[in-house]
């Protein structure tokens, strides 16, 4: 059973940091694109960060203040984020990429977590 779990989301204040984990099981891991998506309320699921075997992507909203890691071993995905804003609260998801893809948007993604709040106070 394919499953990818999210974890460490809550509520920060304006300037705070946080870490998202994302647990995978039931599926290959090493070798495929791990990324993180997030859906704001009344809006669409949008890109904010990818991370492959050789290379990282992230959005420009969070470009400087996010990073992305990863660790083989434990089939885990994390992404650090730093210096929030309220316009990053959201639910967070964590997804597998499709293998041969340079493009991310979720239709680029296969497996899919439940998401993860993440709230940002002013």
């Amino acid at each position: 059973q394919v499953q990818l779990v999210e974890s460490g989301g809550g509520l920060v204040q304006a300037g705070g940091s946080l870490r998202l984990s994302c647990a995978a099981s039931g599926l290959s891991f090493q070798y495929y694109p791990m990324g993180w998506f997030r859906q704001a309320p009344g809006k669409e699921r949008e890109f904010v960060a990818v991370r492959g075997s050789g290379s990282t992507s992230y959005a420009d909203s969070v470009k400087g203040r996010f990073t992305i890691s990863r660790d083989n071993a434990k089939t885990t995905v994390y992404l650090q984020m730093n210096s929030l804003k309220p316009e990053d609260t959201a639910v967070y998801y964590c997804a597998r990429g499709r293998l041969g893809l340079v493009a991310w948007g979720t239709g680029a993604m296969d497996y899919w977590g439940k998401g993860a709040l993440v709230t940002v106070s002013s």
